[in-house]
């Protein structure tokens, strides 16, 4: 039987493990905190999002960036420090502005053929995380925006996704809680929201239940390999051990570069920072005036998503900062405030405010498959899709694994983009 580590306890590793356990390999889940889920799968915007398909690599993404460059409370904001590697991710992301169409439609395809794989998943371990089959509604308060998100659902078409234009009666017929002005909105029936905390805590207990290793609480130092054998140097407290598999999967989100590096590949993985606030909704005014139904307003970058009945999540927002985790006041409030402009009835008291890394790659793909060496394979890059791509793309490695472990030749090689499923 062959052993594997898998690298990185959040949303990606978790899924890995489980579906690498199910074909029956000996797998290792390791993860620096004493919990699954603890750092970007903790309180994240909860779509499963096919119709949030769309790349960042346009044009219109570049100028927005510029603009709000010096607002602190922008919906995009880039810190004009430069480091070598924001200006390597910037140069990429500009370079694959020609892929903007191909890899809007691949993501898409991506996104559909995730959704099976997590509902079965979820049901045969029994995982409740407050799933919610409602749709995913658009906003749009121009008709700029409007027209633009035309312009995009035909490529969303083009991957296999419906979704439909509708009127602002049609939007407060969807959800009528919604409070302000609209232009119109795009309303995608098939996507849905869910607590991603929950649902990596439950994947990685029924991952256990099928014999994976659970070592939390282990930060990884280094990681090594010599194609037919890889050590991970794990560091408990102050002490050291060096643990050997036959395989190692990078799933280890904005601390994939680094562990890339060590073993001599360049995954470009930046730390894309987003803020949420949870709401608690303590009171039946506020439970009633929250919406059902999840929303994603394109001016101003932000989700939501209903989770049970007391809780309310809006997410959101992009942040260039390197590596810093700090929550600002100045980036919280503007959710606050959208969401007492947009339901005025919630009661805003009691709110929990948090900020994650997203791991992006420039091209805005995952990075998944073999890296140079033939026992080391990357389940990482997945930028504000994680969630939604999660089960997808741990099938797709899972099956790169198999193929290498049969000696067959026909898989993807070091590099090459994400195929599209379809």
């Amino acid at each position: 039987m062959k052993s594997i580590a898998v690298i990185g306890g959040g949303i990606t590793g978790a899924t890995t493990a489980y579906a690498l356990a199910k074909r029956g390999y000996k797998v290792a889940l390791i993860e620096k905190h004493r919990y699954s889920a603890m750092e970007t799968s903790f309180a994240n915007g909860g779509q499963l999002s096919a119709s949030n398909a769309e790349v960042w690599n346009h044009w219109s993404t570049i100028l927005k960036g510029m603009k709000w460059m010096l607002k602190s409370d922008a919906p995009l904001l880039v810190n004009p420090k430069p480091s070598w590697h924001k200006v390597s991710w910037f140069a990429e992301f500009i370079g694959n502005l020609p892929n903007y169409r191909k890899h809007t439609i691949e993501t898409t395809q991506l996104a559909i053929a995730a959704r099976d794989h997590l509902f079965a998943w979820a049901q045969n371990e029994n995982i409740d995380f407050d799933l919610k089959k409602l749709g995913i509604l658009h906003i749009y308060r121009d008709k700029k925006g409007f027209e633009h998100a035309g312009k995009v659902s035909t490529l969303l078409a083009a991957g296999g996704l419906e979704r439909r234009a509708v009127s602002p009666d049609e939007m407060r017929a969807i959800e009528p809680t919604l409070a302000g002005n609209y232009y119109g909105g795009y309303f995608t029936e098939s996507d849905c929201t869910g607590d991603i905390h929950k649902f990596t805590v439950g994947i990685a207990a029924a991952a256990e239940r099928l014999g994976v290793n659970m070592l939390f609480g282990q930060d990884v130092t280094r990681v090594q390999s010599n194609g037919t054998q890889a050590t991970v140097t794990l560091q408990q407290e102050q002490n050291l051990q060096d643990i050997k598999f036959d395989s190692v999967v990078v799933c280890a989100g904005v601390a994939s570069r680094n562990l890339a590096s060590q073993l001599g590949d360049r995954v470009n993985v930046y730390p894309v920072k987003g803020y949420s606030i949870t709401v608690n909704l303590l009171d039946a005014q506020s439970q009633a005036c929250a919406p059902q139904v999840s929303l994603l307003d394109d001016e101003t970058k932000l989700v939501t998503s209903r989770l049970g009945l007391e809780r309310f999540r809006v997410a959101g927002t992009a942040e260039f900062n390197g590596y810093n985790k700090d929550i600002r006041a100045d980036r919280i409030r503007p959710l606050i405030n959208w969401v007492e402009q947009c339901f005025p009835g919630v009661n805003t008291r009691q709110v929990v405010p948090w900020a994650g890394l997203r791991p992006m790659m420039p091209n805005m793909m995952p990075r998944v498959g073999r890296g140079r060496h033939a026992n080391v394979f990357y389940n990482t890059g997945h930028g504000h899709l994680g969630w939604t791509l999660s089960a997808v793309t741990a099938e797709m490695v899972s099956g790169v694994i198999d193929a290498a472990n049969q000696s067959v030749t026909s898989i993807t090689p070091a590099g090459s983009p994400t195929p599209a499923v379809a």
